[in-house]
């Protein structure tokens, strides 16, 4: 299953209507908004392309000027991690589990996937 928070931009004099569209929908759950025209809504898929088209029906609502995912969360891709994580024999940094570690024994270069 997919999870995702999506914002919606709406011009202010139509934030009403696009509302009460939005909280009358079965492909998204309204969560709050503000006087701006900006809409927080989760919606929920079994893949990814299921969430497409749930965006792709809120981006069809009259008067939404867009709709882009902030957050996105996946089941199949969080267990698929931890599948690596488990068959990696435990062969993480020492600074991990070291309570002394300093940030200086750190080292980031912007993206952890395929390094542990």
């Amino acid at each position: 299953m997919n999870l995702s928070s999506v914002v919606i931009q709406t011009r202010p004099e139509h934030l009403k209507e696009v509302l009460e569209t939005v909280k009358n929908s079965d492909f998204c759950e309204y969560h709050l908004h503000d006087k701006k025209g900006r809409i927080i809504v989760t919606i929920e898929g079994e893949d990814t392309d299921e969430e497409i088209r749930k965006i792709r029906a809120i981006e069809k609502i009259q008067h939404v000027l867009s709709a882009d995912m902030v957050f996105a969360y996946s089941e199949d891709e969080l267990e698929q991690e931890r599948d690596k994580l488990e068959k990696s024999d435990g062969e993480l940094p020492k600074w991990m589990n070291d309570p002394n570690a300093k940030i200086s024994d750190i080292k980031y270069g912007g993206d952890l996937k395929k390094k542990f």
